[in-house]
């Protein structure tokens, strides 16, 4: 029988062998698809993923997507991005798609746009194909942006804005509802700067090139291509109708000063009548006196009589006296 440090020494190797065998076995039809499309993976490599709880053919299978492309991306930013919580399959087809499409766009921007949690497959797609925006968006409640042009009538106008994606401020620029607030804006001013509504009405493309002057696209993650005007309805008349309803209070306006002329009309005809019935007490008051100097004319026998100037006085300074 063998010593026991015998035995030892040909367990290690036995060991190593093992461990050898077990991982061809794991992952050596794996390697043979790596090593065929001729990428340098090794098994230790597909056994550090599986250590790292990654699944090795998901990562295999997206390497060698890139790599059919021309695209050399490494077996570490694959797992880097996978640890890191990404979309790995939508990154890798959002840079085969770029790069097919002419873009100057990278594995390590997109991911850093995927870990940002953008859709960079649809930012890609709408970076080569253009998309078109309804302005005002169908769930904001509105039907048209209106505006009123300096001769007083309201207009309501729709329009289609072409976008594509701005991949350099796609993290951290404004989105989609920022672009239609202010291309909403724009077609107010637009409308709002026409000295009369048939200038809007003749020519939309004004509204277009007003907004397009504007530059709304800064700070946001689109590009405007196009700003379409796609219907222009008129709505009222504002001038008018103000000019009605201030017409309606000039007229309560002048009706509340008659009421006011008249009223004041109306005090001086009374005081008018009160001073007359003053005036109508006095001559009653002093025709109650006539009959008073009528007796005291009978008593002093004084009806026509002429006396001396000294006694006629005398007389009448008695008769007040009594009086």
């Amino acid at each position: 029988m063998l010593p026991t440090y015998v035995w030892v020494i040909l367990a290690v190797p036995a060991a190593v062998l093992l461990f050898f065998v077990v991982l061809f076995a794991m992952f050596f039809s794996l390697w043979v698809r790596a090593k065929a499309a001729g990428m340098p993976v090794s098994l230790f490599g597909l056994l550090f993923a599986r250590l790292r709880r990654l699944d090795p053919e998901y990562l295999v299978d997206c390497l060698i997507t890139l790599w059919n492309a021309g695209l050399e991306i490494s077996m570490e930013d694959l797992e880097a991005h996978v640890l890191c919580g990404g979309n790995l399959g939508s990154v890798v087809d959002a840079v085969i798609s770029g790069d097919k499409a002419g873009l100057d766009v990278d594995f390590h921007s997109l991911a850093a746009i995927d870990l940002a949690g953008r859709d960079v497959m649809d930012a890609v797609n709408t970076r080569v194909n253009p998309k078109v925006l309804v302005c005002p968006p169908p769930g904001s409640g509105l039907s048209a942006i209106s505006g009123v042009a300096q001769d007083g009538v309201r207009l309501a106008a729709r329009a289609r804005v072409t976008v594509r994606t701005n991949l350099a401020q796609l993290v951290g620029g404004a989105g989609e509802e920022t672009i239609m607030a202010r291309v909403g804006e724009g077609i107010v001013t637009a409308i709002g700067r026409a000295e009369s509504h048939r200038d809007i009405l003749e020519r939309p493309e004004l509204i277009s090139a007003c907004v397009l002057s504007r530059g709304l696209d800064s700070g946001t993650c689109f590009e405007i291509l196009s700003v379409d005007i796609a219907d222009v309805d008129v709505l009222d008349n504002v001038a008018a109708r103000l000019q009605s309803s201030q017409a309606a209070a000039d007229k309560r306006i002048a009706q509340a000063d008659a009421e006011i002329r008249r009223a004041a009309a109306v005090a001086v005809q009374q005081e008018m009548k009160a001073r007359t019935t003053e005036s109508e007490s006095r001559v009653a008051a002093a025709q109650s006196a006539v009959p008073l100097g009528v007796a005291a004319a009978f008593g002093e026998a004084n009806l026509g009589r002429r006396r001396p100037l000294r006694h006629s006085v005398n007389s009448r300074m008695r008769w007040r006296a009594e009086a």
